[in-house]
């Protein structure tokens, strides 16, 4: 059993930035890849970046290229999604999800693990 928490969610206006945090416990979390979806009302989850179980190895969806970034720290177990120049298509509750593989890429299938989510706002 893996238990995934995220934080970090909140209210910004158009151009800021944010933080989101997601502390995983109950399975060696060094072993695996790690990915933040979003999800907006009305709308599919949707894949937002990956990380691979080293860090080394990061993919972005095409909305979010240049402005996200995906970073871990596997001596904290957490994993960070950075969010700079945020939209209001950025609005969406936001998931951190594990993967019983060492890399994984856009595709929600690839993940066995999934957070309860954290809020995001970008007011305009």
């Amino acid at each position: 059993q893996v238990q995934l928490v995220e934080s970090g969610g909140g209210l910004v206006q158009a151009g800021g930035s944010l933080r989101l945090s997601c502390a995983a416990s109950g399975r060696t979390f060094s072993n695996s890849a790690m990915g933040w979806f979003r999800q907006a009302p009305g709308k599919e989850r949707e894949f937002v970046a990956a990380v691979s179980w080293s860090g080394e190895d990061t993919y972005y969806g095409d909305s979010v290229k240049g402005r996200f970034t995906i970073s871990r720290d596997n001596a904290k177990n957490t994993v960070y999604l950075q969010m700079n120049t945020l939209k209001p298509e950025d609005t969406a509750v936001y998931y951190c999800a594990a993967s019983p593989r060492p890399f994984s890429a856009h595709y929600m299938y690839e993940y066995d693990y999934w957070g309860q989510g954290t809020q995001v706002t970008v007011s305009s």
